[in-house]
């Protein structure tokens, strides 16, 4: 689908926008360790039951430590929506584990190989017997489990602040993968008002936010305008992006993916 920016962004638009995260810092894990991370307001429940049994998830996560198994996740639950309300992305480094609160931090040792790396715990899983932790395409690979599908790990919860020696891996490319990763947006509101719309842009820009845009969408009910923020090719990016606009105040943001019909 056609997307059609706003006449009046078009200047601030053609300034370009590095969506508040530093291009230089991707790939590494941040000087000062392990970020905060406030518990998810979905995906946290004081218990849950899946296939008939009951998981209770943990109040406090500190000096968690656990061994077992390890397997990982990829294309089919790509896109979609986690636990924790962010969408799914096999090339972020992230994980499911069925009882630690999220979002947390987690040291991953592949206990097979020797290998090592950090996750973002952001889903629930893996709800087969032995298996302690699910990990995305993306840490599978770094960690050497994509191939034969598991390995024996131990897992370490990472305190605020807290380094590894190991670092945190981002491995999608700003440009060279938009034909098989479908972009994410952050998604402000839908109007079936034009002049709705478009205020929210003005609101948006009056609030320095730059990569606004309007895209139509054409239903039953009738043509809708969304305003979104965006494209995002980074699942930790978008989050971080999602963070600063509830923080001013638009408390319905939220993230989608783009429609192959799009």
């Amino acid at each position: 689908m056609r997307l059609c920016l706003a006449a009046t962004l078009l200047a601030v638009l053609l300034g370009g926008c590095t969506f508040g995260v530093p291009i230089g810092n991707r790939g590494q894990q941040p000087s000062s360790g392990v970020p905060a991370t406030p518990p998810s307001q979905q995906g946290n429940p004081s218990s849950y039951v899946v296939f008939g049994k009951r998981y209770y998830v943990l109040d406090n996560s500190a000096g968690f430590v656990q061994r077992g198994v390890a397997s990982w996740y990829g294309t089919k639950f790509h896109g979609r929506q986690t636990s924790s309300g962010e969408i799914y992305n096999m090339h972020a480094m992230t994980a499911a584990h069925k009882t630690l609160p999220i979002p947390v931090y987690v040291h991953v040792k592949n206990l097979d190989n020797g290998r090592s790396a950090v996750v973002r715990v952001n889903d629930r899983g893996p709800f087969i017997s032995g298996r302690i932790i699910d990990l995305s395409y993306a840490a599978a690979q770094k960690l050497g489990v994509d191939g034969p599908g598991t390995a024996n790990v131990e897992i370490s919860v990472l305190a605020e602040g807290e380094h590894k020696p190991t670092s945190v891996v981002r491995s999608i490319p700003l440009n060279t993968e938009l034909t098989q990763d479908l972009p994410m947006f952050i998604q402000m509101g839908s109007f079936s008002s034009q002049l709705n719309a478009n205020n929210m842009v003005q609101s948006l820009v009056a609030a320095n936010e730059t990569a606004v845009l309007i895209s139509h969408l054409q239903t039953d009910d009738g043509l809708y305008y969304r305003v979104r923020v965006g494209p995002l090719f980074d699942i930790d990016e978008a989050n971080a992006i999602l963070s600063r606009l509830r923080g001013k105040g638009y408390q319905t943001a939220h993230i989608v993916v783009q429609d192959d019909a799009e």
